[in-house]
């Protein structure tokens, strides 16, 4: 048996993976850890969770845990790993970061962006991105740090990967325009993200410098083997869960001119995705949409050809709080651990 703990437990993240865990056959949860409810039940901060769920809430002491836990998933701000990881904590227990402190392989890049101070970065080389679709033959049993990919990057990147890898786009004219339910920004209480602020409304923000930018940057430049700008514009729209991405660019003419067809578009989504449990390519002129992924650690992905300009749009939804988020995490537990990529996570969509 797997023993987990997780640190910020009761943040929007950190709830899911409760949740997941604890349908899973080979994990115990030891550790509750959550600076603002120590000592308080679990199921208090969580009533869903009452009479399922009677431990209580404890601090974030990482060395402690470390003695206790095979593995801790750390759902928590950006720089409290950073400020806290050592080399002889590695060396008891394997971790799975939910921030995005070693996600950027840049530590100047990530400086610039998050707007603080990197405290580790002899650790950020070792980490491993976590994406599973892409990355899975460099995670193993002797893997140690797990950076899990942001919400809007997994469905970003998911969505164009197939077509930035194999070279069919215009990579300098990729547009990914996104939008995403509250509990993207937290549980923490924020004026912008009130009732009355959110509901019935729609609004971008980070216009030209959302955080996530680099991250999908970086990505998609390893898969194009070269250095990649894009726009990414992300939206906050008045729902619970969800991300909608929806992407463009130009499509690459073959050697007669003619753009590339349905057919073999559809053939490279194929290519990489058809054993790819997580990731659902749909039928043809089907769009993908929130609500057929919620609750589920499934991404849809599609696109359309426009002969018109030129251009293919590339679409994809997720749940932000499974895939783009705690069932990625445990997804990647599962291989830091040899078990079977979809233990625990065999979770159907809700619908309605």
């Amino acid at each position: 048996m797997i023993k987990a703990g997780i640190i910020g437990a009761t943040g929007y993240a950190g709830g899911e993976l409760v949740r997941i865990l604890m349908g899973h056959k080979n994990v115990e949860i030891q550790w509750y850890g959550s600076r603002s409810y120590i000592d308080k039940k679990y199921y208090q901060v969580y009533q869903n969770m009452f009479q399922i769920v009677e431990d209580v809430c404890r601090d974030d002491n990482l060395e402690e845990l470390a003695q206790q836990v095979d593995v801790i998933f750390t759902a928590t701000p950006q720089g409290f790993l950073a400020g806290l990881l050592t080399e002889e904590l590695l060396q008891k227990v394997k971790i799975v970061d939910l921030s995005a402190d070693y996600r950027i392989k840049d530590v100047s890049v990530y400086e610039k962006w998050y707007k603080i101070e990197h405290k580790s970065p002899q650790f950020i080389g070792e980490a491993v991105y976590g994406l599973c679709e892409i990355n899975r033959d460099q995670i193993s049993s002797k893997t140690r740090l797990i950076a899990n990919p942001g919400c809007y990057t997994t469905c970003s990147i998911l969505t164009a990967y197939p077509l930035v890898k194999e070279g069919l786009i215009e990579l300098d004219t990729l547009i990914v325009d996104a939008k995403s339910g509250t509990s993207g920004a937290g549980r923490g209480a924020k004026v912008p993200n009130l009732y009355c602020e959110v509901n019935e409304n729609i609004k971008a923000y980070g216009v030209a410098s959302h955080r996530h930018t680099p991250e999908i940057e970086e990505q998609l430049g390893y898969a194009a083997g070269q250095q990649l700008v894009i726009n990414f514009t992300p939206h906050l729209v008045p729902m619970n869960r969800g991300i909608l991405v929806t992407e463009y660019a130009g499509l690459k003419r073959k050697a007669d001119g003619s753009l590339p067809a349905y057919e073999e578009i559809k053939a490279v989504y194929d290519k990489y995705y058809a054993r790819e449990k997580f990731v659902r390519v749909l039928e043809q002129g089907v769009c993908p949409e929130t609500k057929w992924v919620e609750g589920s650690n499934y991404v849809d992905v599609n696109f359309m050809i426009d002969e018109r300009t030129g251009r293919i749009i590339m679409m994809g939804a997720l749940d932000n709080l499974v895939k783009g988020a705690a069932g990625q995490a445990v997804q990647n537990m599962n291989l830091l651990f040899g078990l079977p990529e979809s233990e625990g996570l065999e979770l159907l969509p809700c619908f309605p």
